[in-house]
Parts: structure tokens; C-alpha cells; sequence
């Protein structure tokens, strides 16, 4: 088994409170992993570590064999590890075309200047993607006109754009209407079957995670406190106690 993603004792403070303790795993190389626990337990915090948003206090983190604790998120992102947020970062006066094209990686240039050097090919990547997500019916409307779950569908799509060797999901169903949910489960199991890509996913709703990753790590108090398939999380007391607020 290839871990692409290897995270070995990173711990993280911010004044006096310790977010991550700690933290040892690995994300399998074409896989999908699940990362689970309460609110306020560090798994933001420890998504947030990998890709460079903050530096860690101690440890390694290691991507496709290279250190990257020290590394800028565009030098990240430009290796092939992208994450999505819980709240989208979508242009919102942008129609789902434009917000396709200024997610390019070549696009981080003038505003104005951000469409003008677009090719045929970049239009057709597009709206290839807008289809496989759902949205190519309304390519044409603005991003805030979009409900949330097509919003988060297109953030998804954005960051297909880049074609990542690796994405980082954070909450990717919260806040999406049920009926959403499934067609969304299906698409990031395509993205990781039919584009190779490794998905590593926080989640809540335990029904999703469970239907979507084979291996899952549960923290809790910033702590790593068990991994394993999802039958076997399901049946650890340690994780059952955890999100039952038993201490």
C-alpha cells in the first residue's frame, strides 16, 4: 500500500490550545479516506496543515514522497493537492463558465487579463466538467444564483480543473439538500475511479462516509483516537463514546 499523503507526529497550538497532538496517518495513493470526529476535535485544522495554510509547530508531512510542511499552498496546490471548504469560494457574480477558467492554474493573473488568453480546449475542459458534475444546463448562470449543493458542485468541478493528483474535501455534502447527496457521492466516486484521483474527506454524515471511503481516521480532542475500515469504526466503542460526548 502507497501513501501519498503522509502525515508523521505533526502537532499544532495556536496560543495555549493545542488544535492537533501529535498525529500520525497515511492516505492510500488512489483511494478514497474518510476523516471523522466532534466538533472542535482538529480535522480542519489538520487539513488546513497539509496544504499550507499554516505551518505545523513539529512533525512531517509528506506528498508523493516530498516534504511539504514548509511549503507555500500555491506550491502545494502546483504538486497536485488542492482542497474545497466547508463555506464555497466561488465568484459569485462569475457565471459557472468564468469561475471555471479563472480556477486554471495559469489564471492567477490580472483580473482583467483573466479571459483573455482562454483556448478552445480550455472552453471544451469546462464544460466537460460543468456536465460531469450536473451543471451544464446552467453553465450560463451566475455562481450566487446557484443553490448551495450546486454551488459546492461547482467548487468540486473548479477544483477538477486543476487536475489534482489529490483532493482534500472538507464537509463536501454539509449543508446539501438530501436528495443532493447521493448524486453527489456517486460523482466523487467517479472523479476517484474514472480520473485516478485520491480523495481524502471530512464528513459528518456518517451514512456518507461510510458508503464512500475504505479506510477512516476519528480524532478527537486533537487527537488521533482510532482508524480503521468503516465497520470497524462503526463498532469502536473509543469513537461511539467520542461523538456521544463521553469522556
Amino acid at each position: 500500500m502507497t501513501h501519498i499523503i503522509e502525515v508523521e507526529g505533526v502537532s499544532k497550538a495556536y496560543g495555549g490550545v493545542i488544535a492537533n497532538s501529535n498525529i500520525t496517518m497515511g492516505v492510500e495513493a488512489g483511494g478514497i479516506t474518510g476523516l471523522i470526529g466532534p466538533n472542535g476535535s482538529g480535522k480542519t485544522t489538520l487539513f488546513n496543515s497539509i496544504v499550507g495554510y499554516h505551518p505545523i509547530d513539529s512533525g512531517s508531512i509528506r506528498f508523493d514522497g516530498r516534504e511539504i510542511s514548509r511549503n507555500s499552498v500555491q506550491d502545494i496546490a502546483r504538486m497536485g493537492l488542492i482542497r474545497t471548504f466547508q463555506q464555497t469560494r466561488i465568484y459569485g457574480k462569475m457565471n459557472c463558465v468564468q469561475n471555471m477558467l479563472i480556477s486554471l492554474p495559469h489564471r492567477k493573473m490580472s483580473f482583467l487579463d483573466s479571459f483573455s488568453r482562454n483556448s478552445s480546449e480550455d472552453y471544451e475542459k469546462a464544460d466537460r466538467l460543468l456536465e460531469f458534475v450536473g451543471l451544464y444546463e446552467k453553465r450560463f448562470l451566475t455562481g450566487g444564483s446557484l443553490s448551495f449543493g450546486q454551488q459546492k458542485l461547482l467548487e468540486f468541478a473548479m477544483a477538477l480543473m486543476n487536475e489534482p493528483t489529490a483532493l482534500l474535501l472538507d464537509e463536501p455534502t454539509a449543508g446539501i439538500n438530501p436528495t443532493l447527496i447521493n448524486g453527489l457521492i456517486d460523482r466523487l466516486k467517479r472523479a476517484n475511479h474514472e480520473f485516478g484521483i485520491t480523495l481524502f474527506v471530512i464528513e459528518h454524515n456518517m451514512r456518507v462516509i461510510m458508503n464512500l471511503a475504505s479506510k477512516i481516521y476519528c480524532l478527537a480532542h486533537g487527537e488521533l483516537l482510532a482508524e480503521g475500515r468503516p465497520d470497524e469504526i462503526q463498532k469502536d466503542q473509543r469513537v461511539i463514546d467520542a461523538y456521544l460526548g463521553v469522556h
